[in-house]
């Protein structure tokens, strides 16, 4: 095993954290009240990170997601909202494109989210139904060269900015699992509608969005056959996407708490000189880096995407590690912690998504602990490289 990153790895790293640092942490307050952040976007765009995700052959890097997951944990250390438009551009959305769509729908979209010109949205989530896939009830009709989208989805991101909605939906109305498929929308076809708006503690603008029988080219509907488990899997890749952001989160607030805690005077001495601050500084640490070995070793699973266990297992540890570590680091601020001129409260707040999105910690739980109690033998016991 080798735990280094390569010199390729290293020198891009080094590109995003020096662009992050000097041009994004002036600029995070500006992205609070849900305004998409364009201007940093395009800033990645110019120096390729948009394109990591995406094939050479329509113009991007080709990448694979441990790389992706560097870069975006970077990203995450200074600006939440960020990180999660750039997620879009490495996630699940660019994915299920590249891996499923047929080439002239790659040739579409996929050069524009490289540059930046293309944003990608993904709307799983329905109203009554958030884990629970088989009971959506958005469905597609298809009519020879044409297809029929109804439905409602809801807590969507950059309902606002995106120009392709992946939407899972039902095909034909066949029920249960075997009925999902996929179809991409243009918000600008005729029966797109936003019907609600929320504001997040992040930051961030969600939406509700209803489907009005839009009509679609049957080609926008990508996956039909066995689209359950092709979604399923790509969508595992949010699952090392999602706690990348977690674990940078985690980071750029233990930094804070560095920083503040060696100015910091008390009784005549900083409050990191003192032994219980030190402690706390240790139990944060410790916390980081086993988050970072789960993530790194999911991440490294990836052919073409991550294996569904260690990407579970890895999401729900960093997830619920960046909600502890983050509200420690609030705690070494103390009242100052509290308020919105110190960037550690950003972080505390982004940190609280990274639970709730891309698979809730107890379908995790439930996944994982089923997998266990199959797999387990009673002569040889359970050999964690071999199951996991």
């Amino acid at each position: 095993m080798d735990f280094r990153m390569t010199a390729e790895q290293r020198a891009m790293v080094g590109s995003v954290r020096e662009l992050v640092q000097e041009k994004f942490r002036p600029r995070v307050h500006k992205w609070q009240d849900g305004t998409f952040p364009f201007e940093n976007i395009k800033d990645l765009a110019d120096i390729g990170v948009l394109g990591m995700a995406v094939p050479e052959e329509y113009g991007g890097l080709g990448l694979p997601v441990l790389d992706c997951v560097l870069v975006l944990e970077e990203i995450a250390k200074v600006c939440y909202a960020t990180s999660m438009a750039v997620m879009s551009a490495m996630g699940a959305q660019n994915r299920i494109i590249s891996v499923y769509a047929p080439d002239h729908v790659k040739q579409k979209f996929l050069p524009g989210v490289v540059t930046g010109e293309t944003i990608l949205a993904i709307c799983m989530t329905e109203p009554h139904a958030g884990t629970d896939v088989a009971n959506y009830k958005t469905n597609t009709v298809v009519h020879n060269d044409r297809v029929v989208l109804n439905g409602t989805k809801t807590l969507i991101s950059r309902a606002d900015e995106a120009h392709c909605f992946i939407v899972f939906t039902r095909v034909n109305g066949v029920p249960g699992r075997e009925g999902i498929g996929c179809v991409l929308v243009d918000p600008k076809t005729k029966g797109f509608e936003v019907t609600a708006r929320y504001h997040t503690m992040g930051g961030e603008n969600l939406a509700e969005i209803q489907f009005h029988d839009m009509e679609l080219p049957v080609e926008n509907l990508i996956i039909t056959d066995n689209g359950f488990k092709k979604l399923l899997s790509a969508f595992n890749t949010q699952r090392c996407m999602n706690p990348s952001v977690s674990l940078g989160l985690a980071e750029g607030a233990f930094e804070e708490a560095i920083r503040y805690t060696r100015g910091r005077e008390i009784f005549g001495k900083t409050t990191a000189s003192m032994q219980g601050m030190r402690w706390k500084i240790a139990e944060m640490y410790r916390d980081i880096e086993v988050g970072r070995s789960m993530l790194y070793r999911a991440a490294c699973s990836a052919n073409p995407f991550p294996d569904p266990y260690l990407a579970a297992v890895a999401k729900m540890y960093v997830n619920e590690m960046a909600i502890r570590v983050t509200s420690e680091a609030l705690q070494t601020h103390g009242g100052y912690g509290f308020t919105d001129e110190y960037l550690v409260s950003h972080f505390y707040r982004g940190a609280r998504y990274g639970t709730l999105g891309g698979g809730a910690t107890e379908t995790l739980k439930d996944l994982v602990g089923k997998k266990i109690v199959a797999d387990f033998s009673d002569t040889d016991g359970f050999f964690s490289l071999d199951n996991f």
